[in-house]
């Protein structure tokens, strides 16, 4: 466990507690982040790198969602319109295991794989800088007139998906 300290207030301070697990999810999504970036020669990694422990502590505690029925009615959507931060919602599309539409029905491949991040900002990248129709059914903003104020996710939960539980092999 890690003690992050909050101030909430210029005169107040308070811990949050931070599990391994917690911690180890941060990080790897910080992680891809500078990798994706890095490979593609291109983009900042600045903001989801910043953002990821907020990302994941709403994607964890707070959105009712289902990765394996990405058209559940009752999800909750995960608004992004920041197109600097595309890279921070392929990665939870990724960790989070949520399954790819095709058709309307979801399939068993992920909607974003580790090749898929690989390839971001790639010409026929389904991970381009900013998602547009090309990206996954789950990032793809709605058709609106300007993209940038287009949210550009959907999220799900549901009591028996835990998410962002990331296990390990060992070799």
């Amino acid at each position: 466990m890690t003690n992050v300290p909050i101030k909430s207030t210029p005169s107040a301070a308070a811990a949050v507690q931070i599990s391994d697990h917690d911690e180890l999810s941060i990080n790897t999504i910080r992680t891809l982040t500078m990798d994706a970036v890095q490979k593609a020669n291109s983009g900042h990694p600045g903001t989801p790198m910043a953002m990821a422990p907020v990302a994941y502590t709403l994607w964890q505690e707070f959105l009712r969602y289902d990765p394996a029925d990405p058209l559940w009615p009752n999800r909750d959507r995960f608004v992004l319109s920041a197109g600097h931060a595309s890279l921070l919602l392929y990665t939870l599309l990724l960790l989070s295991g949520t399954k790819r539409l095709k058709h309307g029905d979801a399939t068993g491949e992920p909607a974003v794989s580790l090749d898929d991040i690989k390839k971001f900002r790639q010409i026929d990248s389904v991970t381009p800088a900013i998602p547009n129709t090309a990206s996954p059914p789950a990032s793809r903003p709605p058709p609106v007139r300007s993209a940038r104020a287009a949210a550009t996710a959907s999220a799900w939960r549901s009591p028996r998906a835990g998410l962002l539980r990331i296990t390990t092999r060992s070799a």
